[in-house]
């Protein structure tokens, strides 16, 4: 079992930033990915971003590519999305998930609520 638990969210001006943490607990280990993912009530969850936990290669949607930046902290178990330049359009519930490698996401966070403001 993953647990997983997400933090920062907030209410922000279009223009400004954000930074959300997750913090995983239980069976992690080297062989796994971390990813964020967005939703709007009343529509499908969207891939934001992820990371592989060893060698720390990243992908990104297109929509917030130059934007945002997903990073690592390995000793503290860590992963953040730094959401700069945010648009009103980035509005969403965002999720922290977690994926052994060449597994689907399996486990998921509470979630947060971002609310970027025109």
């Amino acid at each position: 079992q993953v647990q997983l638990v997400e933090s920062g969210g907030g209410l922000v001006q279009a223009g400004g930033s954000l930074r959300l943490s997750c913090a995983a607990s239980g069976r992690t280990d080297s062989s796994y990915r971390m990813g964020w993912f967005r939703q709007i009530p009343g529509k499908e969850r969207e891939f934001v971003a992820s990371i592989r936990w060893s060698g720390g290669i990243t992908n990104y949607a297109d929509s917030v590519k130059g934007r945002f930046t997903i990073s690592r902290d390995s000793a503290k178990n860590m992963v953040y999305l730094q959401m700069n330049s945010l648009k009103p359009e980035d509005t969403a519930i965002y999720y922290c998930a977690f994926a052994r490698i060449n597994y689907q996401y399996a486990y998921w966070g509470q979630g947060t609520q971002v609310t970027v403001s025109s």
